[in-house]
């Protein structure tokens, strides 16, 4: 097809896709700084919809947004001594600003669990203003030695929420929830990305958390991206901020909290987990545009045929644009399969005379001629049909590539192109210093159901390993 020549093939070199995928879709570009970014109108707004779907799922979870500052005391991170030690090999630090040396350095916020912990011992008096939800929409900065747009940059988007609680049981309950009803519903429902639910090990868990929970999803070249975690982080910080509430018995008692973040990285996953060598596939519930509507030439009678279908479609309450044609037609449909748009709807002067039009599903290629007057039914029943079959391709494809193997050799051979799933009794320091010597990491461990266990320490559990990005 004309668009192999314009991108890389997957099977060829996966990288390099990706990176002519990010470019030719206009999705982003290097800033000026290395490591740092620029989202184009396109990324930005596959972007927006991620943002606006996830926003929603955190407020019907009771959370409420808020917003902390950039700039952050670098005695604050020193308050945590693992939090601080876990980042500091990313911290970008200010010491100078209006032209004189700062009497205490600045730390470019990696994370704000610590500027917010310094907040809420001052807004949480009693049990009263218990559990205090809270999230913030913000960029942090975490310095990045191999960056890759979108997957690792120095600077990113994301949302991170944090959380006080009265009891360790509340706030477990909370990180679940989040983790469940706000992330694996949108990557499930919205991304169509199925995932591993699991926790990380000890080794893997966030700097200063007493768990970590993570979904991880896999792409298309076998390897494992982490789509998105939630921290219980006990009393840690509260301890280290004086986090008190007054309990109804009038005693002082040390708050629990979390924390929980997903990022721009989405988009990443997004492009790896169902794109193919012509472009983007986008799922119609996260495309910014759904259908685009293409006039095969530019003539009085296509271009009203265009317009009456893009006023119904818009009526239908489908994301359209129209393509009334600049430059061949071929280019401009290699053009919007570049980008991903779910539906394409070619309206030419052979087909009007029959009263047709040629609608096409990006995901599979399949067209169909549909009536003029059929298209505004037709679209959206088809458009649900791409993200349910969307989801299940990626789950087929996840199964098929995820084996259940007996041994950390066994486990080393299939993890090259894919998931091994592997007893976690069978893993000690030496076998996962074996595993990371090889380029594999230990994704999430999980229970033999494949739900997400409370603790490392449970019976019968399960470890998936990969090569991860």
């Amino acid at each position: 097809m004309a668009s192999q020549s314009v991108l890389t093939p997957q099977a060829e070199d996966f990288p390099r896709w990706y990176q002519d995928v990010v470019a030719k879709a206009e999705m982003a570009d290097n800033g000026p700084v290395r490591g740092t970014m620029v989202i184009r109108p396109y990324g930005y707004a596959i972007w927006e919809r991620i943002q606006s779907e996830i926003d929603a799922r955190i407020k019907d979870a009771g959370a409420q947004n808020a917003y902390f500052p950039l700039f952050i005391p670098q005695s604050y991170l020193s308050k945590e001594a693992e939090h601080v030690e876990g980042f500091s090999p990313e911290l970008a630090v200010v010491t100078h600003a209006g032209g004189e040396e700062l009497a205490e350095p600045i730390v470019v916020r990696p994370t704000s669990e610590t500027v917010i912990g310094e907040f809420m011992a001052k807004w949480i008096q009693s049990y009263r203003d218990l559990p205090l939800l809270l999230n913030q929409w913000a960029n942090v900065v975490r310095w990045e030695l191999r960056p890759r747009l979108f997957l690792r940059s120095s600077e990113f988007l994301w949302q991170e929420g944090h959380t006080a609680h009265a009891t360790q049981e509340d706030a477990s309950d909370y990180a679940m929830k989040i983790h469940l009803e706000v992330y694996n519903d949108f990557l499930n429902k919205v991304l169509a990305v199925p995932t591993f639910l699991g926790i990380k090990s000890t080794r893997e868990r966030f700097a200063g958390a007493t768990n970590t929970m993570t979904c991880e999803g896999m792409m298309r070249d076998g390897k494992a991206l982490q789509m998105a975690t939630s921290h219980e982080l006990g009393q840690n910080f509260a301890k280290a901020f004086d986090i008190y509430y007054q309990s109804e018995e009038g005693q002082a008692a040390l708050c629990y909290t979390t924390s929980w973040g997903s990022s721009t990285r989405l988009v990443g996953g997004l492009i790896m987990a169902h794109g193919d060598d012509n472009g983007l596939v986008l799922p119609p519930h996260v495309a910014p545009t759904q259908a685009v509507v293409i006039a095969v030439r530019d003539e009085p009678e296509v271009n009203a045929a265009c317009e009456k279908i893009v006023a119904s479609l818009k009526a239908a309450g489908v994301r359209v644009v129209l393509d009334r044609g600049r430059g061949s037609f071929g280019r401009r449909v290699t053009d919007w399969e570049i980008k991903g748009v779910p539906l394409r709807i070619e309206v030419g002067p052979r087909d009007l005379a029959q009263g047709i039009v040629t609608v096409v599903r990006r995901d599979n290629s399949e067209k169909v001629a549909l009536g003029i007057d059929a298209v505004s039914d037709e679209a959206p029943i088809l458009l649900e049909t791409i993200q349910r079959e969307l989801f299940q391709s990626a789950l087929d494809r996840r199964d098929a590539n995820t084996c259940d193997v007996a041994s950390v050799p066994e486990a080393i051979n299939v993890a090259q192109t894919g998931f091994a799933r592997l007893s976690w009794d069978l893993i000690g320091p030496s076998e996962e210093a074996e595993l990371n010597n090889q380029g594999l990491t230990i994704r999430c461990l999980q229970r033999m159901d494949g739900s997400i266990p409370a603790s490392e320490l449970e019976n019968d559990l399960l470890c998936i390993i990969a090569k991860a990005y």
